[in-house]
């Protein structure tokens, strides 16, 4: 996780450190658009519409501390979908009020500003409908247990369903533990209905949201210089082989070595999905049988890229397809356990004199 925050004021500086120790510690970046800072904060010297712009795409989340006019006209020109766009949140400068402005489910704004509102002591002003009725939240719930949003268009027909009391059906391929909340009770006739399973083509329901379980971590290796496309459709024939959608990624891994490949960065970047990098001597220390080359050893310090980082991305899991190499891109594929869980109803804090929101998540 990266987060990078930005004040416009002294006053903004002084809150922006005490939202900067929020997270943490080392995934916060600080900067100042100002001036008239005394704190030290680092000075953003280009516009605010490039640091932005640069912002937007290389964090996980985004606040602003000053007037909440200021980073919606900013983020405005760079707001692509709700399943890409970083988590925006909003703070004035005195640290009173906690706004989450952007992606508050799939990105987990409302998550952060409850958190930075708790640590700090400022009101969370949490907007959304399902969270202010204290409904279930079905996409901000996939994403915290592991799930893929396959059909973005769908959210809206089971968050409604749920908020006019309609009845919400649940089919699963594979166990979800806890209770299953009164909102997708609605049984195996309902008319709206979530599908959690590998089948994108799955309609249970007339109106069916699909979740995808994110269990496939997939280990990249590649020749200097390869492009986006090469690497996508290499990624494509993987899983076309082990007849798993890829939705079901988790993220890409491969060797520090190719941290600045931008083939490698601009996948990761369309896909949503993390890409983790790890060191030669991280790489030998996972376990298990692996593909050996003596070239990659000797161009990279370990013996094979793709599959070790795949199993070491995927916490030890077992490899589902080993190194598969063409036009200079080896990819191996290996499953990550995950345990979808409907959890006990988490309460925000209560109204307050100011009208602050009730806010409530699953």
């Amino acid at each position: 996780m990266k987060a990078s925050i930005i004040a416009f004021s002294t006053k903004g500086c002084d809150t922006a450190k005490k939202v900067a120790a929020a997270f943490p510690e080392g995934t916060a970046e600080m900067h100042a658009k100002t001036s008239m800072d005394t704190l030290g904060v680092p000075r953003v010297e280009c516009s605010m519409r490039r640091w932005t712009e640069q912002a937007f795409a290389e964090n996980d989340v985004l606040v602003f501390v000053g007037a909440i006019g200021i980073a919606v006209r900013e983020i405005a020109p760079f707001v692509k979908r709700k399943d890409l766009d970083p988590a925006v949140i909003g703070i004035d400068e005195l640290g009173h009020y906690c706004v989450p402005l952007l992606s508050g489910h799939i990105g987990g704004a409302n998550g952060y500003a409850l958190e930075i509102s708790r640590k700090i002591g400022a009101v969370p002003v949490v907007t959304t409908a399902t969270d202010i009725n204290g409904k279930i939240s079905i996409d901000a719930w996939a994403v915290s247990n592991g799930l893929a949003v396959q059909n973005l268009g769908a959210i809206k027909d089971v968050s409604s369903a749920v908020l006019s009391g309609s009845p919400v059906g649940l089919v699963s391929d594979i166990p979800v533990g806890g209770a299953v909340p009164p909102e997708l009770s609605g049984g195996k006739d309902a008319p709206v209905g979530v599908y959690i399973g590998y089948d994108t083509s799955a309609k249970p329901f007339p109106a069916t949201l699909r979740l995808v379980p994110r269990t496939c971590a997939v280990g990249i290796g590649c020749r200097r210089g390869t492009p986006e496309e090469a690497i996508a459709a290499a990624v494509a024939e993987a899983f076309a082989k082990i007849r798993l959608p890829q939705e079901s990624a988790c993220g890409f891994a491969t060797i520090d070595l190719k941290k600045d490949e931008e083939g490698l960065i601009s996948l990761a970047a369309r896909r949503g999905l993390p890409l983790v990098c790890y060191t030669a001597e991280e790489l030998k220390e996972v376990p298990g049988e692996f593909s050996s080359s003596g070239f990659v050893r000797s161009v990279t310090g370990v013996d094979c890229v793709c599959e070790r980082s795949a199993v070491r991305l995927a916490e030890g899991g077992k490899l589902l397809l080993r190194k598969q190499a063409g036009n200079g891109v080896t990819v191996a594929i290996a499953e990550k356990e995950i345990s979808p869980s409907f959890g006990k109803r988490r309460q925000g804090p209560r109204n307050q004199s100011n009208q602050a929101f009730r806010a409530l998540s699953y």
